[in-house]
């Protein structure tokens, strides 16, 4: 029966975060000082000894390859919650022009739906779904903040409403666990990443 652990890292920067833009399946790669940023950090033991993996998403290969990790392959069950018809907007727009409608919809929690997009249900039913039929050990995935979230919620019991019981920190390693028996619960939050001490200054 699958047992293991596995441990979530957010990809870096990108130009679309910077402007606060909504990402989801958009394709954006990261900034130039996001990598070289990236390059003075290394994952930490054990986690640098496990397989890593990516979302489909180049965001999060370029993360992968710029903290020195080969990834031996993608995930396409992490890839970031699809925000349909919204990507590419700021989140403090469309409240303003939605409105109630926009209140109404953030405060069903795990069932918020973008407009042509995915819920955070969504997300972690296809993230469960994976992690049931994974066959192998302890893996590491780059991936994004909302399959953080949405696998958080999960593991730790929260509704998504209100303030969240930890604070991520999306710089950091957070560690989950899965059980057949169990299914998801949480291991280990932010784990720093160290300093490279080979990279230039």
């Amino acid at each position: 029966m699958p047992d293991f652990s596995f441990a979530l890292l957010r990809h870096g920067a990108t130009s679309w975060n910077v402007e606060g833009r909504i990402q989801g399946h958009s394709d954006i790669g990261l900034l130039p000082e996001t990598r070289s940023t990236l390059a003075t950090f290394r994952v930490p033991a054990p986690w640098s000894d496990m397989p890593w993996y990516t979302s489909p998403l180049k965001r999060t290969v370029q993360t992968a390859l710029a903290l020195g990790v080969s990834p031996v392959g993608m995930l396409p069950a992490f890839i970031e919650m699809n925000w349909g018809v919204w990507e590419g907007h700021h989140l403090a727009t469309l409240r303003a022009t939605l409105g109630a409608e926009m209140t109404r919809n953030e405060d069903r929690g795990p069932d918020f739906r973008p407009d042509g997009g995915e819920s955070p249900r969504d997300v972690i039913r296809r993230v469960e779904a994976f992690l049931a039929h994974w066959n192998g050990g302890d893996f590491g995935v780059i991936a994004h903040k909302g399959v953080i979230r949405a696998i958080y919620a999960r593991a730790a019991g929260w509704d998504m409403m209100g303030k969240i019981p930890d604070k991520l920190h999306w710089d950091a390693l957070h560690v989950f666990h899965w059980s057949a028996k169990n299914g998801l619960s949480v291991k280990q939050l932010n784990i720093p990443l160290l300093a490279n001490e080979g990279a230039p200054q």
